[in-house]
């Protein structure tokens, strides 16, 4: 009688809530989708090879007063290169090889 009716509007209102719910997901999917696409797109590929000349980013540098400090140590000489990203370099200076994530790096465009 009314407790069957309210049972299956009760039923009716359950899936409809699940629907809502699977609709919010797949619209937030396409939302992570489009801004992973426009963020990819401005991503700038840092490609170095043997030999170049590259600036590195001292992250410290916040922690030092100056503001008119550069940012940036170098020159130096990239040795090696290897998948994902990891640079070996050396400073014209010294032999020590550091390694270093290439997201820290910049080309140097000065003298060679």
């Amino acid at each position: 009688m009314d407790y069957e009716r309210a049972g299956v509007e009760r039923k009716l209102q359950l899936q409809e809530l699940e629907n809502l719910r699977l609709e919010a997901y797949e619209n937030s999917r396409l939302y992570k989708e489009k801004v992973k696409a426009v963020h990819d797109k401005n991503i700038k590929r840092r490609e170095f090879q043997h030999g170049d000349l590259v600036l590195l980013y001292n992250s410290r540098m916040r922690l030092i007063l100056g503001k008119l400090r550069s940012k940036w140590d170098g020159p130096y000489r990239v040795e090696r290169v290897e998948p994902y990203g990891v640079f070996h370099m050396s400073h014209p200076s010294s032999s020590e090889l550091i390694k270093v994530n290439g997201h820290r790096l910049k080309l140097f465009h000065g003298e060679k």
